[in-house]
């Protein structure tokens, strides 16, 4: 299994899928959670089959070992461990694709290292970063109450605010799984199926820790110096982070267009692979 060194001489895994001999540059791919295991990406609806997806496993989730500091966790330093992976590929530049808290490893990324992105992907992103927290989210939850998964979901949602016995939360995930999706059929419950298995608590605890409003500005002014083109994709039936999310993050940037995807949800590979992939090549291919 492929391993790279990273700063503090941590030995961290990561997968590559799709075939070694592509012409086009392969794309690095980051998992959200915060702390999820990077499986839960698969192979984002499809597009490994025409180019290589390079996938790392953050600290302490998947093959990748727990950091003995756990300061390491907190998305700003889990970024620099993106800047390793690269000079271990050996890429003077190339293009990340993140997907939800991932996309915030991603922009501490392009805020401390502009120079080294080609494209930039986040995928329903969040606006923490921004310092703004839209509502957007509750709304589209709330549109959907006609629909029979509902009642479940929206009581697991309440719950899930007190519960701390760890089989419980995996349960309740489960039950409030439906809201991350634009519809409710197989293969987005067999996705689900795989969350409560896949988070790591640590890693998910330590991802904002120590990033105070100081820093949190710093790294968002930082997003104005990022001159790559940026692609930022949302679903409209996202209810964990929105649309209004992706179009802030979207203008923190010179160069960034937002897509929309319709009756999509918190994981548009799952929803709509064969929208996703066609409109992420699309931006990847666009001189």
């Amino acid at each position: 299994m492929p391993h790279f060194r990273t700063y503090d001489d941590a030995e961290l895994h990561y997968r590559v899928l799709g075939p070694a001999d592509s012409p086009l540059p392969p794309l690095v791919c980051l998992a959200g959670g915060p702390g999820r295991d990077a499986a839960y990406l698969g192979d984002l609806g499809g597009m490994a089959a025409d180019r290589q997806l390079i996938i790392p496993d953050s600290r302490g989730t998947g093959d990748s070992p727990a950091a003995a500091d756990p300061s390491r966790y907190a998305f700003p330093q889990l970024s620099e461990d993106v800047e390793a992976l690269r000079e271990h590929l050996g890429l003077e530049r190339f293009a990340l694709l993140a997907h939800d808290a991932g996309a915030a490893v991603a922009q501490a990324y392009a805020a401390g290292h502009p120079q080294r992105l080609s494209r930039l992907v986040l995928v329903c992103p969040g606006s923490r970063l921004q310092g703004e927290l839209p509502d957007d989210a509750q709304e589209i939850f709330a549109s959907r109450a006609h629909e029979e998964w509902w009642p479940e979901a929206s009581a697991a949602v309440q719950q899930l605010a007190d519960a701390s016995d760890l089989s419980e939360v995996r349960e309740l995930l489960f039950a409030a799984a439906p809201l991350a999706y634009g519809r409710w059929d197989e293969p987005q419950r067999a996705h689900a199926a795989t969350e409560g298995e896949q988070l790591g608590p640590v890693p998910r605890a330590g991802f904002w820790q120590g990033v105070d409003e100081q820093l949190r500005t710093a790294l968002a002014a930082g997003l104005r110096e990022v001159t790559c083109p940026v692609l930022v994709v949302t679903g409209d039936r996202d209810a964990v982070t929105g649309m209004r999310a992706g179009e802030l993050v979207a203008a923190s940037f010179p160069d960034a267009r937002v897509r929309p995807l319709h009756e999509v949800g918190h994981y548009p590979w799952v929803d709509a692979p064969e929208v996703f992939g066609p409109v992420v090549e699309e931006f990847l291919h666009t001189a």
